[in-house]
């Protein structure tokens, strides 16, 4: 008999939560992944845009070695980011020469920003211009 006792004054302290406090909590919960989540995203792009930047400057000393190594004082217009994944003395990686967002880094021989070669990537979206995240990363600009 006592037992039972036990059992219904235990049955009893046990309380499930409210309905009201459901309400509640998951309110805070959507209010917290609101102001949450948009910053975390542009964390995530602006990392991305630092290490495609990081990555532009590590393939372009890498063309310096190739060209050193090859007594070029100039990139033949020709010349591809491949050629330095191939070979017994690759310089790169073919995982290295893709930018964080999944697209090919580029080359161009006769450089813009920089005299004798430039090395990009596109940003973002794939395309040349943009902003933000999509802005073009170009290895040696020290605009942005």
């Amino acid at each position: 008999m006592r037992i039972d006792r036990l059992r219904r004054s235990a049955r009893r302290s046990r309380r499930a939560f409210s309905l009201v406090e459901l309400i509640v909590a998951v309110t805070i919960m959507a209010i917290l992944a609101a102001l949450v989540v948009p910053r975390v995203s542009q964390w995530i792009g602006f990392t991305k845009s630092k290490t495609a930047r990081a990555d532009a400057e590590t393939i372009s000393n890498q063309v310096r070695m190739y060209m050193t190594a090859k007594g070029l004082s100039m990139l033949p217009d020709d010349f591809s980011l491949v050629e330095l994944t191939e070979g017994d003395t690759a310089l790169l990686n073919k995982n290295q020469l893709t930018d964080p967002w999944g697209n090919q880094y580029q080359i161009k021989t006769r450089g813009e920003v920089n005299l004798d070669f430039d090395v990009y990537s596109y940003g973002a979206d794939g395309q040349s211009g943009g902003e933000g995240e999509s802005a073009d990363i170009i290895a040696g600009d020290k605009r942005n």
